[in-house]
């Protein structure tokens, strides 16, 4: 999702954990109040994220380039303020969700944690097929021509901030709903943990970036990389981090499109072909005399 705002609308944010942080604030204040099944939460959290995603993005595309970037920190630390400050919301201490909400999405904490896990697989799968389907139409081509020349599209017709503004709806209202599905894994919230850059955004970012931004299988490869990192070297403390920066680093000197990238300009592979080719038609034969 961040892919697709950074790599085809243009948009390089740095406020996505403002999704994430209301994504799982819905879920978790919907079954807390509400009494609602936490799985009903999950379209709560996308329609509650893109609803308020839509003056954010009215007020965001006033800005540009650089100033877009630190307009979107600066909402996410807006919000990351509020709900410290909320009583209501827990404040600064958070919420957890109580024994009977965590049992009515089963009984077993073993049949719980694959139960979510099927439910994220089936939401990033859905998630990669709507990017696809949506980078196939002529909107999608028309996000792409935003993102290489801002003016040339505009010169062509294209409606550029009504487009990055449907984008950005769309982004934030996905991830909202991926926010709610990790905070109802880790069962209780805090502002902090929700609303924070380092943990979501940054990773977003790095993942992008060393994956290959710009191309749908890029983020994919950019997850296995980082985990597969993650898994035998977060044991090191701070040493995973220089190496993680050096990794990233290496990449982009190298392969400043990420490693997808690279193999895809090499070997011409694709996953997911989005681009189309125009073939000349054979010339008509002549009729004979």
């Amino acid at each position: 999702l961040w892919n697709l705002l950074a790599g085809y609308a243009g948009l390089v944010s740095v406020g996505q954990q403002t999704f994430v942080g209301l994504g799982g604030y819905t879920l978790c204040l919907c079954a807390l109040w509400a009494g609602v099944n936490p799985m009903l939460g999950l379209p709560l959290a996308g329609l509650v994220g893109g609803l308020i995603s839509l003056p954010i993005v009215v007020l965001l595309l006033k800005l540009r380039g650089a100033y877009f970037t630190i307009g979107s920190w600066v909402v996410a630390e807006v919000f990351l303020q509020i709900f410290q400050l909320v009583p209501a919301v827990g404040g600064g201490s958070g919420i957890s969700l109580p024994a009977t909400v965590v049992l009515s999405i089963a009984k077993s904490r073993s049949t719980r944690e694959s139960f979510i896990y099927w439910v994220f697989l089936a939401l990033a799968v859905a998630v990669i097929g709507v990017i696809i389907v949506l980078l196939r139409t002529r909107y999608g081509l028309a996000l792409q021509a935003i993102r290489d020349n801002e003016t040339a599209a505009k010169s062509n017709g294209i409606d550029v901030n009504r487009a990055r503004a449907v984008v950005f709806v769309v982004a934030a209202a996905a991830t909202a709903m991926v926010g709610s599905m990790i905070f109802l894994q880790k069962l209780s919230i805090t502002p902090f943990s929700a609303f924070s850059i380092n943990d979501w955004t940054v990773n977003m970012i790095f993942i992008t970036v060393i994956g290959g931004i710009g191309r749908v299988e890029g983020p994919i490869l950019g997850t296995i990389v980082y985990f597969v990192l993650r898994e035998y070297l977060a044991d090191l403390a701070s040493t995973y981090l220089i190496i993680l920066g050096v990794v990233a680093i290496g990449v982009m000197l190298k392969a400043p499109k990420g490693i997808w990238g690279y193999v895809a300009d090499r070997f011409g592979w694709q996953l997911f072909p989005l681009a189309r080719r125009l073939v000349r038609a054979a010339p008509p034969r002549a009729l004979s005399a």
